[in-house]
């Protein structure tokens, strides 16, 4: 493998995670890109312009290069991004044609399937997909997406040379809702950069966020329906410790981004919460193991996560993660282990646990310790060789085909 092409057409891993559509899916791709970069394989990522003013090109590294393609008007809502995937994918396929050196294109989510589907035909060139979310995970856990997603998705699938999970769980479910052939799903979990996450000392990681002794209870992630800030908000009520603190860390996403936001402060004022409930806006994402540290309890609410890498960067800075038993939660999540699993959404059973972590040092200890330990096996550098393997096993397959 010399050269990959790196397709994320909705979001720029440069992009701050935690606000409009950043989130995990820019951290992967970022941190991935980087260890592959690291690793010879030279890089270039191609997002869809946002802003007008961005330079085409912005070299983030040696062997990183992120790629700005002017496709549609850069203020379009994610919701119409459809509308310009041929706009995006034909510029793409220019530079690719002009360049002439790749040897396989990695889309991540559904809009770059589509363009990448398009673009391994048209190059004939191998196709890796990662999805990173999948619409009919979504809607049986009561967030529906548009029918055109579900659909593409499953075009997608049927045509990539390999799909990456992130764990067993999201295999599963692509091989039980889409039909994904066994042989050529791939499990490449992310990882973690434990030279920024990993534990540290708390009352200095306190000092820095103006918080005291009393109890912290921490939700990391962006404010849209999904993730469930309002669980968390809800199992702070029923903690029933006036002093205790939850700090809310991300801003709204997606459609629903700015009613829920609104929603969420609402139900903080009825509860009785407003001393006690801090937002705070998105942070850069180094920055939030100062965070991470500070917290007693680490509460991961989210309807569904293929993965969930709040909970892996929570327990590598020793934090006990309290999370929703749902995708890739349930193999990162060691329930009584390295923190615990919450069947169902209701706030009285998280804050049960979370009062177990609080009222026992001992057990907290134990959970801190542990889950630091298994985060240690979680590296990018592990993720990037396993893809590489994956990239240079592709090299000498015949391509997939399908009736496109």
């Amino acid at each position: 493998m010399r050269t990959l092409a790196v397709l994320s057409m909705h979001t720029s891993p440069l992009a701050q995670p935690g606000s409009g559509d950043g989130g995990g899916m820019n951290v992967y791709v970022r941190e991935l890109v980087t260890a592959l970069a690291q690793a010879g394989v030279d890089t270039r990522v191609y997002v869809r312009r946002f802003a007008a003013d961005l330079d085409e090109v912005i070299d983030v590294e040696p062997g990183f290069r992120v790629v700005q393609v002017p496709a549609g008007d850069p203020a379009i809502a994610k919701a119409e991004l459809h509308e310009v995937v041929d706009e995006y994918t034909e510029w793409v396929y220019e530079d690719l044609r002009r360049s002439g050196d790749v040897d396989a294109i990695h889309a991540n989510y559904w809009l770059s399937g589509l363009a990448g589907h398009r673009l391994k035909h048209r190059l004939e060139l191998p196709l890796i997909s990662t999805f990173h979310t999948l619409a009919r995970v979504k809607a049986e856990r009561g967030d529906p997406e548009p029918a055109l997603r579900a659909a593409a998705e499953q075009e997608v699938i049927g045509c990539s040379d390999a799909i990456t999970a992130s764990s067993t769980a999201e295999a599963a479910q692509l091989q039980r809702l889409y039909g994904a052939q066994t042989e050529r799903i791939e499990i490449v979990p992310p990882g973690v950069d434990h030279a920024f996450f990993s534990p540290g000392d708390r009352r200095g990681a306190r000092r820095a966020l103006g918080l005291g002794a009393d109890p912290v209870l921490l939700f990391v992630g962006r404010i849209q329906p999904l993730k469930g800030v309002d669980v968390a908000i809800s199992a702070l009520a029923e903690l029933d410790d006036g002093t205790a603190t939850l700090l809310v860390v991300g801003g709204p996403s997606g459609p629903d981004g700015h009613t829920e936001a609104a929603r969420a402060r609402a139900l903080v004022e009825e509860l009785g919460l407003a001393r006690q409930v801090r937002f705070v806006q998105p942070q850069p994402h180094h920055l939030l193991s100062t965070y991470y540290r500070a917290a007693d309890v680490c509460l991961v609410p989210s309807r569904s996560e293929s993965f969930g890498l709040v909970a892996l960067e929570a327990a590598a800075c020793g934090a006990p993660v309290v999370a929703a038993a749902v995708g890739g939660l349930r193999t990162l999540v060691d329930h009584g282990r390295t923190g615990f699993l919450v069947d169902g959404r209701d706030p009285t059973v998280y804050a049960a646990y979370a009062a177990e972590v609080l009222g026992n040092p001992s057990l907290a200890g134990q959970l801190s310790g542990e889950a630091a330990a298994v985060a240690r096996h979680f590296t990018w550098s592990t993720t990037a060789a396993r893809l590489r393997r994956v990239y240079a096993d592709l090299a000498a397959r015949s391509l997939v085909l399908c009736a496109a």
